[in-house]
């Protein structure tokens, strides 16, 4: 029999999860673009922010914040003179060993050699230079210097090329051998590929000789000559970032190792050749580190090559650049710095962005980045909602009523059904009309003809005109963003429970203009000054003549008095205080709505005494209510007043 065991799935996200839910992301946006916010913005923030409702994923502002503390951990652990001053102590030690092999001997010869040591530069690498052509009197002091160049063989070509330090941790003249091989065999092969002439082929053959030097495993030349560009950059980084003494030192150091190795022109050939490559590193920048612990020249390089990877994410992370994506961001660098977990975070965050394209709620028009009409309906349905919410239940109404009715009542009579029809479908006659239509092999199939539907009452329509202020006070007081949504929410309410009514939103300033739906969401206030409600019924009032036999409902959102009006030639004028011109004429428009028999309910979102005696005067004249409501519960007013309307209609 077979055993089986089960455990959690540890290899990244679920794959029997549910399917992600992108509409609670563009609620979460909604709220920033009804503020203020463009679809962009709201979407980088909302990208930092990470979802409220999925809190083990990080935003981008959490994988920041520890890309920042992994490169603050990396400065503050980071010494970079480590190979020198290693170097220093063994050079130190083998002439201490050569004067204490040199002190007993009374001969010439030992007092020759100790003003030899004496008179050795104080340089390191030149000292070291010196000593190469010395015949040692000490075994120990011979072993000790071999120790020192064997170290700095090691060191020097572990940062060039990763791990090559413990490759070359036994000495075996075959060993470098094969180093200097593969130098050769990689700067042909980067001759060949700037010749047009390298193939894959090539590349598979050169890693299966020389794969074991390259821990890193590149798939292709390119991901092998950026992985050796930004390590010879990183250590070309190192010298920039060492003190001008300590910088000749070890670039002397260097200069030796390799010439002695037979590898200095080799790698003269690989450095021009990666720098002409990848010419867009950082190769000479000086770094800040002050760690207290010094490191080998390799892992010295190795952490000043994960900081330049860091700061290059980090700039990714921050995606505050034109055009910025999720996709600029290298994936492989986000698992280097913060692990599987981190890669699945972005993973999520990527979902995001990409799903709300795909779904239809966001889309990319000339570079700029839109909400689709889906995702306004959107965003007026959960504005509706969150209104509804808002109400007390003895006040509901029936705005939740889903039934066959919502129509009117029924007849009792049918007719057949037209494109367009809402009445319900009479499922009995549809199917007595497809039996009496019959077929030959006796079976009931129905066709567009047999469709009947069931006559109902004719409902009362109502042609809503919602008045909003769009002027920069709206701003200034923080009631901009619940005038939009009291918008978005009233037309969604209209389009899903009354089908049948004409809604016209008009927002006006220094002027008024008839708004549509699908830029509500993204409307802006005006920075002008005035706030024409004259133009604003001109325009309501037109609305309302196109309708003559439906029910006028006009309702005005507005946080201070007439400031302007329209004059004849179409320019508005502006005048503070309120001229008298300004306030007759959109006094006499107010008496035209009630003419029209159109109640007009002001809802003001100021306690300014010259609004509150305009409204007065407007409810005087055309016998509307004046509501104030505070900014958070003006779109409970004005459903909840709309609804009222309706029901008594």
């Amino acid at each position: 029999m077979t055993a089986y065991r089960y455990g959690e799935y540890q290899d990244g996200p679920d794959p029997l999860a549910p399917p992600y839910d992108v509409r609670s992301a563009l609620d979460e946006m909604g709220d920033a673009i009804l503020s203020g916010s463009t679809p962009l913005d709201a979407l980088r923030d909302l990208l930092k922010r990470g979802l409220p409702d999925a809190p083990d994923r990080r935003g981008l502002e959490e994988l920041l914040r520890q890309v920042r503390q992994r490169r603050r951990e990396l400065r503050e652990n980071t010494r970079l003179d480590g190979t020198l001053e290693r170097a220093r102590a063994l050079l130190d030690k083998a002439i201490g060993q050569e004067r204490a092999e040199l002190f007993p001997d009374p001969s010439d010869d030992a007092r020759f050699r100790e003003a030899a040591l004496d008179a050795l530069p104080s340089d390191t690498a030149r000292a070291v230079q010196e000593l190469d052509a010395y015949d040692w009197r000490s075994a120990a002091a011979r072993q000790t210097f071999e120790e020192l160049r064997d170290l700095l063989r090691r060191e020097i070509l572990d940062s060039q090329f990763r791990g090559m330090k413990e490759a070359l941790a036994n000495p075996d003249p075959e060993a470098m051998e094969r180093v200097r091989q593969m130098m050769s065999d990689l700067n042909d092969m980067l001759d060949r590929d700037a010749q047009g002439q390298h193939t894959q082929e090539d590349f598979e053959s050169f890693m299966r000789k020389y794969g074991d030097m390259f821990p890193e495993n590149p798939r292709n030349l390119e991901e092998l000559v950026d992985q050796l560009a930004r390590r010879a950059a990183a250590a070309q980084r190192l010298l920039a970032s060492l003190t001008p003494q300590q910088r000749e030192e070890l670039a002397g150091l260097m200069a030796q190792t390799l010439e002695r190795a037979g590898l200095a022109d080799q790698m003269r050939r690989l450095g021009d050749s990666l720098y002409a490559r990848r010419p867009d590193l950082s190769w000479s920048s000086p770094e800040r580190v002050s760690g207290d612990d010094p490191m080998g020249m390799g892992d010295a390089v190795g952490a000043l090559q994960e900081l330049a990877d860091l700061s290059e994410l980090e700039a990714a992370l921050r995606q505050d650049y034109p055009g910025a994506r999720l996709d600029d961001i290298d994936e492989a660098a986000v698992r280097r710095a913060l692990g599987r977990s981190g890669v699945d975070d972005l993973e999520a965050l990527r979902r995001i962005e990409r799903e709300l394209e795909n779904q239809g709620y966001l889309r990319r028009h000339r570079g700029k980045l839109e909400l689709t009409p889906k995702a306004v309906r959107r965003l007026g349905e959960t504005a509706l909602r969150r209104v509804f919410a808002s109400l007390d239940s003895s006040r509901r109404g029936d705005h939740d009523q889903r039934d066959a009715g919502a129509a009117g009542e029924l007849t009792g009579s049918t007719r057949p059904w037209r494109f367009g029809d809402e009445q319900p479908i009479d499922v009995v006659r549809t199917v007595i009309n497809g039996v009496r239509r019959g077929t030959a092999d006796g079976r009931v199939r129905l066709s567009v003809d047999d469709f009947e539907v069931s006559e109902t009452e004719r409902r009362s329509a109502a042609a809503v005109c919602l008045l909003v202020d769009l002027s920069y006070s709206m701003a200034l007081r923080g009631t901009w963003a619940a005038a939009k949504q009291t918008a978005l929410a009233l037309q969604a309410l209209v389009a899903s429970k009354f089908p049948q009514d004409s809604v016209q939103i008009v927002g006006f300033s220094n002027y008024a203009r008839v708004l549509q739906p699908d830029e509500l969401a993204g409307l802006e206030w005006d920075m002008v000054q005035g706030t024409n409600l004259h133009h604003a019924l001109l325009i309501a009032g037109r609305h309302l003549d196109r309708h003559p036999d439906f029910e006028p409902v006009v309702l005005v959102v507005t946080d201070g008095e007439p400031t302007a009006h329209l004059m004849r030639n179409g320019v508005p004028r502006f005048e503070w205080p309120p001229s008298r011109e300004t306030l007759e004429l959109t006094l006499a428009e107010v008496d035209k709505m009630t003419r029209r028999r159109a109640t007009m309910n002001v809802f003001m979102l100021a306690a300014d005494e010259r609004l509150r005696e305009f409204v007065d005067e407007v409810a005087r004249r055309n016998g509307g209510r004046v509501f104030a409501p505070s900014a958070d519960r003006l779109g409970e007013y004005v459903v909840n007043d709309f609804l009222r309307a309706r029901r008594r209609t």
